[in-house]
């Protein structure tokens, strides 16, 4: 079981994790298990006061390090009793390095994450420095919290258990699984307002299914996400179909097809 313990003032937000999809099934089947810890909880004020402004002067208020320390400790010695031998502390921040394909790779090695939600201008940088395994970012901008940015990392991670998904292949099919986005889906109707679904797909060949499938994943690639293609480190043959694929279109990269 992969343990995720989530350090956040708003506990409720998470419960969108266990009360949906995919993750839902999950956990509800014990493939994961899901706690939150409230740093009000670690007060030692009447107020359960959590934040302060920062010394220095400036615009809001920075989460304080007594409270969170100890919520940290608290989840970590939660995971090391379940039988995680040391567990990873990630903080959700837009100064993290960014989540990508390769970052939840690395991560599901972990058998446990304590994720901090930090709120506000930030953290006290003490708790990051003696704390804080990684710091990762969902991408460059900002939201009001690490709430929704850490649900995002455990959906990331919960799609790559054992089990999770009804057919083990989507997770391996995903966009960016083999570093490139994933070709177009079609489904019934066969003609849908004057569109069609493209012949191949109907023929019953499997082979020319995934030769159709993989030129469209290199040239939906190059398209809309050149800085994810290598040209020189393709081989000949996806060589040939980024060809025969820029030849059927006139697209240049980084542009998507209009929508008339």
């Amino acid at each position: 079981m992969k343990h995720f313990d989530v350090i956040t003032i708003f506990p409720e937000m998470l419960e969108a994790v266990a009360r949906h999809g995919i993750t839902r099934r999950a956990l509800e089947d014990g493939l994961f298990g899901l706690k939150t810890w409230d740093p009000r909880d670690f007060t030692t004020d009447a107020y359960r006061r959590v934040d302060d402004r920062p010394y220095g002067g400036g615009p809001g208020m920075v989460m304080m390090a007594e409270p969170l320390e100890a919520a940290i400790e608290a989840a970590a010695a939660r995971q090391r009793d379940a039988g995680v031998a040391r567990p990873l502390v990630v903080l959700m921040s837009p100064q993290g390095e960014r989540l990508t394909e390769r970052v939840v790779r690395e991560l599901d090695g972990e058998a446990g994450l304590v994720i901090v939600a930090g709120r506000y201008e930030g953290v006290d940088e003490r708790v990051v420095e003696r704390r804080v395994d990684r710091e990762i970012s969902i991408g460059d901008y900002v939201t009001s919290g690490g709430e929704l940015p850490a649900m995002v990392l455990i959906d990331c991670l919960v799609r790559r258990l054992p089990g999770s998904l009804n057919d083990a292949r989507s997770a391996c099919e995903d966009s960016f699984s083999a570093g490139l986005l994933d070709w177009p889906h079609y489904t019934r109707p066969e003609a849908w307002k004057g569109a069609a679904v493209p012949e191949v797909l109907l023929s019953g060949n499997h082979a020319a299914i995934a030769r159709w499938r993989r030129k469209q994943a290199l040239g939906r690639t190059w398209e809309r996400r050149p800085d994810m293609l290598d040209e020189s480190a393709l081989s000949k043959e996806d060589r040939k179909l980024l060809e025969e694929y820029r030849d059927e279109h006139t697209l240049s990269p980084g542009r998507r097809p209009g929508r008339g």
